[in-house]
Formats: structure tokens, C-alpha cells, sequence
């Protein structure tokens, strides 16, 4: 069994006398490792460590922080085994994707490392003749990163990346269900040679997690979640006024239209409702099929959802995995029995299997309307409840009738139609003929509950940074 211990100041911490954390494998729900809880007192310590270090790190020019993030690629892919091998055993996700997810995070980092040269104020006209306006754009300081657990590796450098190459430095705070590839992680940052107290990763309770994201050095919080987690946020940050991005729930409409490629769309939509187990803000929530196809497109779907077979990817990685924890699982299965009472009908799936692991299998509802808890809620899990349409206005109206705007997509060969929905979703992302893929030279902001700020490309990175601006008189 592994034990891991919190990394601040790029050094492993002592144990001794410390609260652990029990790690859990969900497939097989044997323990794999405990790691150190952190206390008030290391958390308190750590935002002292990365403020020192911020101070040294600033005045870094923007291309000597890149050329230490670029280092640091380079050893996320030299070491992505390892850290996939531990990703897999605490996730559940087979070793094949665990090993992609970390390339994929080595992508984001060099990719923000590549803005070193791009980080740009301006000169803005002033009504004086003798005077000139110059808008800095500054590092914040200290960035509090809360981790979600469903694709931690990758989250986890797609926030530290744009913090470190803008002069900031950071505290993570990795899921407590999978906290380990953080600090294989750790590993490799110590080996790219990453100065001392730029990078720390602690894991702790959330009595330990409000300590850190009050502490008057921390300038900024952000996170990846639930809805009642950015509230948390929300709450925390008040205290010092700290600025906060946060990406929180998603809903995902899918609307396919009656010239869709049908076989294609369930195809898509069926991979995105069981990638991960369907642990994924941008997966497909709900679909919204024209009634002209209702029959032909749904009987698309149960077959696609019954071809994904489910269990242990460590036997076969083609599988779909486990569900993070036992609570996860009984919350989803519980809205699913709730849908049917209150009229939806099931389809496929919709048990809970016998036998070890968190498995759930993949899930079709009809018969759901708009009101449906099950239409409402995020479930983040294998689940689809389905729903008609007659219009491209009532399908548009329905897709935003939540209180959700992450991502949403059509299938369609209507050009007019795909850009009726375009101009008039309520969402931060719009995917025509493809499922969602968060490009990072894109902006990935949800709107309405889905979130604050955002992550990924320019605009991502500029929310790490404040402005000062210059009045110079001469």
C-alpha cells in the first residue's frame, strides 16, 4: 500500500502524528494507499512558503517561467507511466487512458509555457496631450487550486500552467478520492528542477481547505466542481476578497435533428455518455430528438448503449469504468428510480450490478419531460434521459430552459438550423456534428450555475493576472 505525504516547499513532509486519508481503488474497492491529511498549521505554513517564493518568481521574466514550465513537460511525458499507473489504480480508468491523460496535461503546460512572449498589456489613448496611459497586466500572487477527481491530472496542470508562466504561484488542494497522481506529479516537478515553494500539494478536510482559501495571502481561488462546492467558494472568498474562477455544473443538450447523420450522432452521444463513466461536466446530459425520429434514433441509442460493456479496465481496458465512490452510485441509481416513478420509461440498464466495484450500467429513459428532476439535475453518470421536439425554436427554448450553460451541441446538415442555435444557446460552448472536446486554444466558461471565469487559451490564461495601469505625465 502506498503512503503518500503533502509536498510543500519541494519537499515530501514528515508524517509523524498526522490525520491520513484512505485511498480507495473503485473497481475493486481495496485500499491502495493513505496519504497525510494536512492541519491548519502545514496549510498556514505552505501559503508562506509559495508568497516567499511568488516574490522570486515574478521577477522571473514571463520567458525564463516558461522555459522551467517547458522542463517540466518534459518530465510529466518521461515519467507519464508512472503517473498514469498510480491515475489508474485510484480512478479506475485503464492505464492506457491514464497514460494519454497526462501526455494531454504535458500538452496544456508546454501549450501556456508557448504564452511567455504573449502576455500583453496596453496603450490606451488619453484626452491629455502630454500624457500616456499604460495598462500592466501583473501576476495576483498566491492561486488556491481546488482538483476534482474525474480527471485530475490533467485539471490539475490546465490551472497550474497559466498561474505559473503569469508570475503567480500555487497551493493545491488535490480530491481526496484521488490525491496520488498529484503527488506523482510532485515527483516530476522536482525533477524539472521547478524552484522551491512555487508548486505545493497538500491534501486535507475541508475545515483545512477553508483555512488555506481565507488566508489574506491568497489572492486567488480556483476550482473545479459541484455547484454547492463554488457556493463554498463563493462563501471563502469574501473574506479577503479573492478572486475566483470556477467551473462548476453542466448539462449538456444534445439536439439531433431529423437530417442528422443518426448513426453517427448515437454513436457520439453514446461515448460521451459512458466516457469516464460519465464523469465529465461537458458529457452529453440530455437529448432532445426531433419526434419525426423519436422511434428510429432511440432504438440507435439502446443499441450503442448496450454494446458498452462495463467492469474492472485493468482486465480490459475497453470496458467502462466504475463510478468514483458507492455514494455516487446510489445517488444516480436513486434518480433513476425517482424518473420512473414519476412517469419515464426505462429502456436499458438501470440496476445496480452484484459483485465488487462501483460499476453502474449504461442508462436510457424516455417518456422524460422538461420538469423530470432527472432532466434537471446533472446526474455525471452513464444515464440519458431523452425528450422530443417539434421545432428548432422549441428545441432551442428547451436546451436552455436550465440552470446550466457549460456546453451544448446539434446534429444537423442544416446550416441554418446550426446557426439559429448558435446564435441563441445559452451555453459557453456550441459543438455542430461533434461531441464536446474542450480545446485549450479555445475558452472553456460555462454560464448561468456553470460557472465564473474560465480555463484554457488566452482568455484563460489572463484570468491568473490583474491590471495596473499607468497615467504618465510629461
Amino acid at each position: 500500500m502506498r503512503v503518500e505525504r503533502n509536498f510543500v516547499n519541494n519537499q515530501f513532509q514528515e508524517t509523524v502524528g498526522h490525520e491520513t486519508i484512505a485511498v480507495y481503488n473503485p473497481e475493486n474497492e481495496t485500499q491502495i494507499a493513505q496519504v497525510t491529511a494536512a492541519s491548519s498549521k502545514d496549510v498556514l505554513d505552505a501559503v508562506a512558503v509559495a508568497s516567499q517564493a511568488q516574490r522570486t518568481w515574478r521577477r522571473l521574466t514571463s520567458l525564463e517561467r516558461g522555459e522551467h514550465l517547458k522542463k517540466l513537460a518534459d518530465k510529466l511525458v518521461e515519467h507519464a507511466g508512472d503517473i498514469g499507473r498510480v491515475l489508474a489504480l485510484e480512478s479506475g480508468k485503464s492505464v492506457e487512458d491514464a497514460v494519454n491523460e497526462t501526455i494531454y496535461a504535458a500538452d496544456i503546460t508546454r501549450y501556456h509555457a508557448e504564452w511567455a512572449r504573449r502576455i500583453e498589456g496596453e496603450i490606451i489613448p488619453s484626452d491629455t496631450p502630454d500624457e500616456n496611459l499604460l495598462l500592466h497586466r501583473e501576476p495576483i500572487g498566491v492561486v488556491a487550486c481546488l482538483i476534482p477527481f474525474n480527471y485530475p491530472v490533467y485539471t490539475l496542470l490546465r490551472k497550474i500552467a497559466p498561474a505559473l508562466i503569469t508570475g503567480n504561484t500555487v497551493v493545491v488542494r488535490p480530491s481526496n478520492n484521488t490525491p496520488c497522481s498529484a503527488f506523482a506529479i510532485a515527483q516530476a516537478i522536482v525533477e524539472a528542477e521547478l524552484p522551491a515553494g512555487v508548486v505545493n500539494i497538500l491534501t486535507m478536510d475541508h475545515a483545512t481547505a477553508e483555512t488555506m482559501c481565507t488566508h489574506p495571502k491568497v489572492g486567488m481561488i480556483t476550482l473545479t466542481g459541484s455547484v454547492g462546492a463554488g457556493r463554498k467558494v463563493l462563501e471563502y472568498s469574501q473574506v479577503n476578497i479573492a478572486k475566483s474562477s470556477l467551473e462548476l455544473g453542466g448539462k449538456t443538450p444534445a439536439i439531433v435533428a431529423p437530417d442528422a447523420d443518426l448513426a453517427k450522432a448515437a454513436r457520439e452521444i453514446v461515448a460521451s455518455k459512458t466516457s469516464n463513466c460519465g464523469q465529465l461536466c461537458t458529457a452529453v446530459e440530455r437529448v432532445y430528438v426531433h419526434e419525426s425520429i423519436k422511434s428510429e434514433f432511440t432504438m440507435l441509442l439502446k443499441q450503442e448503449m448496450e454494446s458498452v460493456q462495463y467492469g474492472p479496465r485493468s482486465q480490459e481496458p475497453s470496458y467502462m469504468g466504475p463510478l468514483v465512490n458507492e455514494n455516487a452510485r446510489l445517488n444516480i441509481h436513486q434518480m433513476v428510480e425517482r424518473a420512473i416513478d414519476d412517469g419515464a420509461h426505462l429502456m436499458t440498464g438501470g440496476f445496480i450490478p452484484e459483485g465488487k466495484g462501483h460499476f453502474y450500467p449504461p442508462t436510457i429513459l424516455t417518456n422524460c419531460r422538461q420538469d423530470m428532476e432527472i432532466v434537471q439535475e446533472e446526474i455525471f453518470g452513464p444515464v440519458l434521459p431523452i425528450l422530443t421536439y417539434k421545432t428548432i425554436e422549441e428545441a432551442i427554448e428547451l436546451a436552455n430552459d436550465h440552470q446550466f450553460g457549460l456546453a451544448s451541441l446539434i446534429y444537423t446538415e442544416s446550416y441554418r438550423d446550426a446557426m439559429q442555435v448558435a446564435n441563441n444557446i445559452e451555453a459557453g460552448e456550441f459543438y455542430i456534428n461533434r461531441i464536446p472536446a474542450d480545446p485549450y486554444q479555445g475558452y472553456h466558461q460555462g454560464w448561468k450555475r456553470s460557472g465564473l471565469g474560465g480555463d484554457d487559451g488566452k482568455h484563460g490564461m489572463l484570468d491568473y493576472t490583474q491590471t495596473r495601469l499607468v497615467v504618465a505625465k510629461y
